[in-house]
């Protein structure tokens, strides 16, 4: 295998020379270097001029005219690769801080030529004096990866990742333009047959990671943003659902029969669902995927008799301990209904509103 390195930079130090002559030297496979100045200030422009006098036939460079993101940086990367009808097998990343060393790098280049067709990411071991924002960060981040993949990453912000060239093409799509950009690449890489595999690295904060570009509350909300507006979309509709149907059961009478449960709950879903696809299209998941209201539609139909039957079935169950037989059927839509967001969030993400492939 032969491997490319891209390394997206924002106001590079002499830490991203030393790496680069670090990389040259290196006797991996490494088959170019790119580095993406992402609208560096004029005073770290000397930096990027003394790597172009390196004249070195391995090494290119790439130039935002503006501060557009990391995420951004690192797509104009890949679409710099893909433009060169796959040069490589897999593609490197990783910072231009130093905070990743050439041994790092090495170690996770053997991994990756030992599993091709993996995402290996270098997992930094969290001990020690380890700067408060970097473990919050990936504290948040872990348990989100394995609340919506089921999957265990341990280091969930590394940037050192060796991204395989079937990938590549996908990436070069995703939206995001700053640090949740490879928060998805993760998050995402099951649903594209690409497994993760971690090698362990060595953990290097320079200065407490002054020189990383993370914005805690800002990048961390932009992170979470897509489930955070799923989470809020679903609440909306569920206050439209719950609403209607306790009206509904409280109109019709006898709100304990599976027949008046079951009107209640396909008129309620009915009003809330058109809500739901609306938000999810539009705001969610940015108009991705394809014949959506199609797919939309099939996921309500199984959900709403699932939700009818699921909702029935606790009354039954409830009543047995609870006296207020008015209250029972709401209360146990509630709590099948919360079960039923978490299995909707996966099939829309998923199945509904996947990415489109383009060939």
């Amino acid at each position: 295998m032969t491997f490319g390195v891209l390394i997206p930079a924002l106001n590079p130090d002499e830490k991203l020379i030393q790496l680069v002559h670090g990389l040259l030297a290196s006797p991996a496979p490494i088959a170019t270097i790119l580095v993406v100045d992402d609208g560096s200030d004029a005073a770290h422009q000397p930096v990027f001029t003394q790597l172009a006098h390196l004249h070195a036939s391995r090494l290119a460079l790439v130039h935002h005219d503006h501060n557009r993101g990391k995420g951004a940086a690192l797509k104009t990367g890949l679409r710099t690769y893909l433009a060169q009808d796959q040069p490589v097998d897999a593609i490197a990343t990783l910072n231009a801080d130093g905070q990743h060393t050439v041994a790092a790098l090495e170690a996770c280049l053997n991994r990756a030529q030992a599993h091709p067709n993996d995402l290996v990411i270098g997992a930094r071991q969290f001990t020690g004096n380890v700067p408060w924002r970097s473990r919050f960060g990936n504290v948040l981040t872990d348990n989100l990866v394995r609340l919506l993949t089921h999957q265990r990453i341990s280091d969930t912000q590394t940037d050192l990742r060796v991204i395989p060239w079937a990938y590549v093409a996908a990436l070069s799509r995703f939206p995001g333009e700053r640090f949740e950009f490879e928060f998805d690449m993760l998050l995402e890489a099951k649903a594209h047959g690409v497994a993760v595999n971690e090698q362990p690295i060595p953990t290097i904060y320079l200065d407490g990671n002054a020189s990383s570009h993370f914005r805690v509350v800002r990048d961390s909300l932009a992170i979470y943003s897509r489930f955070i507006k799923f989470a809020l979309s679903g609440l909306t509709s569920f206050l439209i659902d719950i609403g209607l149907f306790s009206l509904l059961t409280l109109l019709l009478g006898n709100g304990t029969s599976l027949r008046t449960i079951m009107v209640a709950t396909v008129l309620a879903r009915a009003c809330s669902s058109i809500a739901n696809y609306l938000i999810n299209r539009h705001l969610v998941f940015a108009d991705a995927g394809e014949q959506t209201l199609a797919k939309y539609v099939g996921l309500l139909v199984v959900q709403t008799l699932a939700s009818g039957y699921l909702t029935h079935a606790l009354t039954v169950g409830l009543n047995l301990f609870l006296t207020n037989g008015n209250l029972v059927p709401t209360l146990a839509k509630l709590i099948g209904d919360f079960g039923l967001f978490l299995v909707s969030y996966y099939v829309q993400k998923t199945w509904i509103f996947r990415e489109r492939e383009h060939v």
